[in-house]
């Protein structure tokens, strides 16, 4: 359960202006992060919703036919990431490029936004 007070007024605003489709799968986003750790901070920064803790942990980036759930110590979690979804050849950036509701996998998700959280602790 989300908890409402954890959602901040800029990103619900982003959202409501977003295309049906991909207001859709970022609000499901929204939810599987905010719901993976009570510690993630919704921050709206660099035009886009970023989720912190002890420094940042991912994004969800738009675009007109895709949402990308981002990792900033993405190459770090590739070992993580049984299901090979992580793309990105970044420095340390990687994301999961989703298009439609049916590639939404929460529990492969959630396991890594929270292995991605337990890289801010160290």
């Amino acid at each position: 359960m989300v908890d409402k007070i954890r959602e901040i007024e800029e990103v619900n605003q982003f959202i409501l202006d977003l295309p049906k489709d991909i207001q859709n799968i970022t609000v499901t986003l929204r939810k599987i992060i905010l719901n993976s750790s009570p510690e993630l901070k919704e921050e709206f920064k660099w035009s886009m919703p970023n989720y912190s803790y002890n420094g940042l942990v991912c994004y969800l980036q738009t675009a007109k036919k895709h949402v990308n759930i981002g990792f900033h110590k993405g190459d770090e979690l590739q070992d993580k990431d049984v299901n090979k979804l992580l793309q990105g050849t970044g420095k340390t950036l990687r994301h999961i490029r989703i298009k439609k509701m049916e590639e939404v996998q929460p529990e492969a998700f959630t396991s890594l936004i929270q292995e991605a959280v337990r890289l801010n602790e160290k």
